[in-house]
């Protein structure tokens, strides 16, 4: 019996057979260690180049991925779009998914909407994000259109259709007239609704991201 605040003695076999099972552990790890690859197999430098895999690209190939467009209207193109034929692309390309009048089918999402008008997403955050009450910059659509849309044929959509396109959904969320023309120079003064709802990031500290 052990005294109190003692520890229980063993018995000096147990205190053998306990010795026996460290010593073939350390045996155990020991052997594990002298099996293990070294920093250099595991990290060998990497050559420049992999002989004659790949190559340098061109400049029409590095234009033609080069296509995004910012909020100055950077990046945007040529071309014109209007209302009607907006009209009749969206139907032919666009509607299949986001409805007739852009209500959006499910799981696709909505495109046309003004509500709720006062931003409130943060106390309703059953609230749909749509292009009439969300997007802070006209020059978006064009951007997501034309790199992303219609889905099953990305990218397929001519300038002036995409300008179309971006007319209609604009009209139909209230933000143009219908009798407005989307150009290069006309896309990026359009002003959004919740153009005023977002700040410039102005957080400091740690490498910039560009």
């Amino acid at each position: 019996m052990s005294a109190p605040g003692t520890r229980p003695l063993r018995s000096a076999q147990g205190g053998a057979s306990a010795l026996a099972s460290i010593a073939s552990a350390g045996l155990l790890v020991a052997a594990l260690a002298g099996c293990a690859p070294s920093d250099a197999a595991q990290a060998p430098d990497q050559p420049r180049r992999f002989g004659d895999i790949g190559r340098t690209a061109t400049g029409s190939e590095i234009r033609a991925w080069d296509i995004d467009v910012n909020p100055s209207g950077a990046g945007l193109p040529a071309g014109r779009g209007t209302f009607d034929r907006g009209a009749t692309v969206y139907a032919q390309q666009c509607a299949s998914c986001h409805g007739a009048q852009g209500e959006g089918i499910a799981p696709n999402p909505r495109l046309v909407g003004t509500d709720p008008k006062d931003f409130a997403f943060a106390e309703n955050p059953r609230a749909v994000k749509t292009i009439g009450n969300y997007w802070p910059y006209a020059t978006t659509l064009y951007d997501y259109i034309n790199r992303a849309m219609p889905f099953a044929t990305p990218g397929s959509l001519s300038p002036s259709d995409v300008y179309s396109v971006t007319a209609w959904l604009l009209a139909e969320n209230g933000i143009i007239g219908r009798d407005e023309i989307m150009t290069s120079r006309t896309l990026p003064r359009v002003k959004m609704p919740a153009a005023d709802r977002f700040v410039a990031d102005d957080r400091a500290g740690g490498p910039p991201f560009r």
